[in-house]
């Protein structure tokens, strides 16, 4: 006979404004099902109307982002169990919620644009530079590439509840990759963006984002290697006009 699994999940109306928590039990069908199995079954057999977003079903897109028992996880990589037969389901936090457990990412991407998120090569360069795999720039930079923008270390981050112009930390963490990559003409600009109160200096390293991210990153190392880059940015300018 299957086991039984208590589901209570945060429903909220289309502005997102009201919400109430609501309780579902189902038979649990599969040993190794996921949180998101759990979704797709209540959905079918119980209620239609539970509203969650996914894609990829296999940990790649990030849009199965939620809060789990009160942690921060993607829900196609969470298996039940690993999280018990009571099981809370929450919106991310930091974000509008649209409906349920849907919220707007808009928010987050905005936070990205205001790093200046992409590579801006030098003008004359026509052809693509290649890195090799085993230049140790490149492996400065691997550690930090694989962001899947899913928001959960934004959700997780305590500093972006009680400061929210902070830039938080996927987009740090993106800000480095590009900083650390020879290839890109911007890093003046770029730490310029970043190296102000609502930026780098915001974080108080509680590595909660590091905690949560489904692929392994660890933005606050990436956060520390920016404010070395920056500290020796402006010691270098520092010197330079000196000489001037």
């Amino acid at each position: 006979m299957p086991r039984t699994v208590t589901v209570r999940i945060w429903r909220s109306g289309p502005s997102g404004q009201t919400g109430r928590w609501q309780t579902y039990s189902l038979p649990l069908r599969q040993e190794r099902a996921t949180v998101l199995d759990l979704l797709f079954t209540l959905q079918a057999e119980q209620d239609p109307t539970i509203a969650f977003r996914c894609a990829c079903r296999v940990g790649m897109c990030g849009t199965c982002g939620m809060r789990i028992n009160g942690r921060e996880g993607l829900a196609c990589r969470t298996y039940v169990h690993t999280v018990g037969e009571s099981i809370t389901l929450e919106p991310m936090a930091h974000l509008p919620v649209v409906r349920d457990l849907v919220v707007d990412m808009a928010p987050f991407f905005e936070r990205y644009r205001r790093i200046l998120p992409y590579l801006v090569p030098a003008p004359d360069q026509i052809a693509p530079v290649v890195m090799r795999q085993d230049d140790p720039r490149r492996e400065a930079i691997d550690a930090h590439r694989e962001c899947i923008a899913c928001g959960l270390c934004l959700s997780a981050c305590r500093m972006v509840g009680m400061a929210p112009d902070f830039l938080g930390p996927a987009a740090l963490n993106r800000a480095y990759v590009l900083v650390a990559d020879p290839r890109d003409t911007q890093r003046p600009q770029r730490l310029t963006r970043i190296a102000h109160e609502g930026g780098l200096w915001r974080c108080h390293t509680m590595l909660d984002c590091t905690a949560v991210c489904p692929k392994g990153l660890a933005p606050t190392d990436a956060i520390q290697r920016l404010r070395r880059k920056v500290v020796a940015y402006r010691l270098k300018s520092l010197l330079t006009l000196g000489r001037g």
